[in-house]
């Protein structure tokens, strides 16, 4: 991971956002993130992994992101990555493959959701998700429509 002052304040604001939530297996949810964003290779990258579940999931807006002064860039990528209320789950992945930071990040983020050493045990609708994020993987690598 590239630690520079902008990848500092986004880890702060994603633990902040993050710290009280925990995942599917009842580990601290901000490890999660944090994984997704060791995956990245540069800056902007880094930092949208490290706040790629923040406008989703609290109650953190892209707008508050550029008032703390992130890039355009990162608040753009993030948007792509942000699913909204009433859209399918295909048609938004389908959406992100017009920005090339975000499919790198949401590919390392399905990888790391498919990660079944992450669950005690698998449920049916454990493997259900994990089908629908390998759709989404080839979607994104170009493979389906």
């Amino acid at each position: 991971m590239i630690y520079t002052p902008a990848t500092k304040k986004a880890m702060r604001v994603m633990f902040e956002a993050h710290k009280d939530a925990y995942d599917k297996s009842g580990v601290p949810y901000v490890f999660h993130p944090f994984h997704v964003a060791e995956q990245m290779e540069d800056e902007v990258s880094t930092i949208v992994a490290l706040l790629h579940d923040v406008v989703e999931d609290t109650d953190i807006t892209l707008d508050d992101l550029r008032e703390m002064e992130f890039s355009e860039e990162v608040c753009t990528a993030l948007d792509y990555m942000t699913h909204r209320d009433g859209v399918p789950y295909m048609e938004y992945v389908r959406h992100i493959r017009e920005n090339p930071i975000a499919v790198r990040v949401k590919l390392a983020d399905l990888a790391h959701n498919s990660d079944r050493t992450r669950f005690d045990h698998m449920t049916e609708a454990d493997v259900r998700r994990e089908e629908k994020y390998a759709l989404a993987m080839r979607i994104l690598k170009g493979g389906e429509e």
